[in-house]
Order: structure tokens, then C-alpha cells, then sequence
């Protein structure tokens, strides 16, 4: 039996059930350390974690467990638990060797034990695509704007497409798919900078930073002279009430996110629903993981887009896990532009 002497484990520790936005002051950082051995007899495997994902949804995890949220809420004094992409030290699991890649749920830290779950846990085939792309595009994000987009918004060449929070990891995608279907497409962000990458990069018929905009439902008809045909939600809020005045008949909302209402003690109301009767409009909430059977379909279409340059990628990498917290509260203030990413390590 080989044996390793333990090594020590830096951990992003949520430190008590926030309220409001999260600060970096609701995180700890620890170190603490491991045995670089799983238990006899175990199932599970023993990973070296390099990447870690960002994501908007992770703020719902931070508050009081509650029935609403997707996933049950994170532990105070327990390491925060995200996407990310792992490397196999030891395996008991038979689907896992040691060397494998694995993208799936593990703990915000160096080293975790992880039970790999069906539809949680990946193991990476592909890896002539960098590895961080596990964490988006190529991971939860990438699946959601695949079946947010063609599955729930039942798109058709020639509509009309508007994505809100357009240039974070799963807007950029929804655009661009968007386009490889004919459809005419327009985004909204926060900066100039985000504008100018959805035109320039992305391939965006037209952006607008709604920060700028004094009245949304007007940016939005001077953008859609002939209406709205598909919305893809990330937003919520004032953007979902102004979208309404502006769908067409028979239109199609998909709401992935609302991240306007997070951290809100209460939540914006939203007044011209009374337009989806008049007006048909199918509104529906989804959630990625009823989808991840598709994930096989979803990477025979898409890692083809990479190496031939249909699809273009922004990411903002963060180095280092004393950087996660940082990384992550920034979400809620805009501060990412693209799919945000901290490094652990980058083997």
C-alpha cells in the first residue's frame, strides 16, 4: 500500500447565512489538511481541484434553507460547494481512475472526496479544449444556454432573439446559437465594454447597456422595431416588465435566471402581465439539470463550433482560491465580463 502523508487543504469556509449581497467578508479562508488516501473499501474518488465556476444561481445557497431554492442551501462553517473541474488522485469508484478529468458539484478548496452522481458528475473525454471551458462552456453553463435556448424557446430561423445579462457565460452562448440559426439577435449588459464585445465578438445584431438607458421598454422598441419573438430571461425585474410591452404574439420566454432579485429582501414586482393573455405568451422556468441527458448531443454539436471558430469564448479568470470570494461577489455587481473562473491549479 503506498501511503501519503497528509497535505494541506486551503478552503473557502461560507461563514454564517447571508442577507442581502454577499461580501467577501461572509467568506473565511482556511487551511486545514487531508490525507491524500481514501478510506478502505470506499466508492468515492479523491480529487485535486483546478478549477472552480462562478456562477449567479450559487447566491441562492448563501441564505436560510428555504423551499425555494434549487439547490439546498450551503452550510455555515463548511466549505461552499460549486462547478468545477478535478483531476483523479485515488479512485474507488469504477467508473474513475486515478489521472481521470472530472467536471461536477466539489467543495470551494484544493482537495475533495467526491461521490461521483449521474447528471453531477462528468468525466472529461475531450481535452484538446482547455480544461477551464468545463467550468462554461463546454459545463452547467453551456448546457443551460443549449437547452434554454433550443429546447424550452422552440426557435425558429428568422425570429427575433433578445438575451438580457447577455455577455455572462450562458448569454454569450444563447446569442450566438441564436445566430447559427437565422435569427435576428440583440443583447444587454452593464458596461461598454460588455456592448462592445456582444457587436464585436459575439456577433450580436445589436447591444445596448442598459445602465444607459433611461427607459427600457423604449431601448427595447428602438432595438425590435417589429417586436420580440423569443426572450431569454436572466434578469427579472424591471427588464422582464418592459420586455412584455415588446413581445409579439405567441412569444416565447425562457427564464434561466433573474438575477436583479437575489439580493432583494423583497422582490420587485413585475406589472404588465396582463399583456401574455392578449398577447399568448408562453413564459417557462427551467432548470439544466432536467436536460443533462442531453449532454452527450450537446458536446457532438458544440466542440465541433470550438475548433472550427463558430464559437467564440470570453472567460474572466480570477488566480488563485483566496481570489474566489472576490470573484464571486463581483457577479452581483457586474464586475466579470464573461464566464467568470477562479484557477486553483492549472494541473
Amino acid at each position: 500500500k503506498k501511503t501519503m502523508s497528509a497535505v494541506t487543504n486551503k478552503q473557502v469556509i461560507l461563514r454564517d447565512y447571508v442577507s442581502g449581497f454577499p461580501k467577501e467578508s461572509d467568506f473565511d479562508i482556511t487551511t486545514t489538511t487531508v490525507e491524500l488516501k481514501l478510506p478502505e473499501g470506499s466508492k468515492s474518488v479523491l480529487v485535486k481541484n483546478l478549477y472552480l465556476s462562478c456562477d449567479p444561481y450559487m447566491r441562492s445557497r448563501m441564505g436560510k434553507p428555504a423551499a425555494s431554492g434549487i439547490a439546498q442551501a450551503y452550510t455555515p462553517g463548511k466549505p461552499i460547494l460549486g462547478f468545477g473541474v478535478s483531476r483523479v488522485i485515488e479512485s474507488g469508484h469504477a467508473d474513475y481512475k486515478e489521472g481521470d478529468l472530472m467536471w461536477g458539484v466539489v467543495g470551494w478548496e484544493e482537495y475533495s472526496v467526491v461521490t461521483p452522481i449521474p447528471d453531477m458528475h462528468f468525466k472529461i473525454q475531450h481535452t484538446d479544449v482547455p480544461l477551464s471551458y468545463y467550468t462554461g462552456l463546454l459545463g452547467m453553463p453551456g448546457m443551460t444556454a443549449y437547452a434554454g435556448f433550443y429546447e424550452v424557446c422552440s426557435p425558429k430561423k428568422g425570429e427575433t432573439v433578445y438575451v438580457s445579462a447577455a455577455s455572462g457565460a450562458v448569454g454569450q452562448l444563447v446569442g450566438q446559437f441564436a445566430k447559427m440559426m437565422g435569427c435576428y439577435v440583440v443583447g444587454s449588459a452593464g458596461s461598454k465594454e460588455k456592448v462592445d464585445l456582444l457587436k464585436n465578438k459575439f456577433g450580436f445584431d445589436d447591444a445596448f447597456n442598459y445602465k444607459e438607458e433611461q427607459d427600457l421598454t423604449a431601448a427595447l422598441k428602438r432595438c425590435f422595431p417589429k417586436g420580440i419573438d423569443i426572450y431569454f430571461e436572466n434578469v427579472g425585474g424591471k427588464m422582464l416588465d418592459a420586455v412584455l410591452l415588446n413581445m409579439n404574439i405567441h412569444g416565447r420566454i425562457a427564464v434561466c435566471g433573474m438575477i436583479s432579485q437575489y439580493n432583494l429582501e423583497n422582490h420587485e414586482g413585475v406589472h404588465n402581465l396582463s399583456t401574455i393573455i392578449y398577447k399568448r405568451i408562453r413564459i417557462q422556468g427551467f432548470a439544466v439539470f432536467d436536460y443533462y441527458d442531453k449532454y452527450s448531443k450537446f458536446l457532438e454539436f458544440v466542440i465541433p463550433c470550438i475548433k472550427e471558430g463558430k464559437i467564440a469564448y470570453v472567460e474572466d479568470v480570477a488566480e488563485g482560491l483566496e481570489k474566489g470570494p472576490e470573484a464571486l461577489v463581483g457577479l452581483f455587481h457586474g464586475k466579470n465580463v464573461g464566464k467568470q473562473v477562479v484557477v486553483i491549479a492549472r494541473e
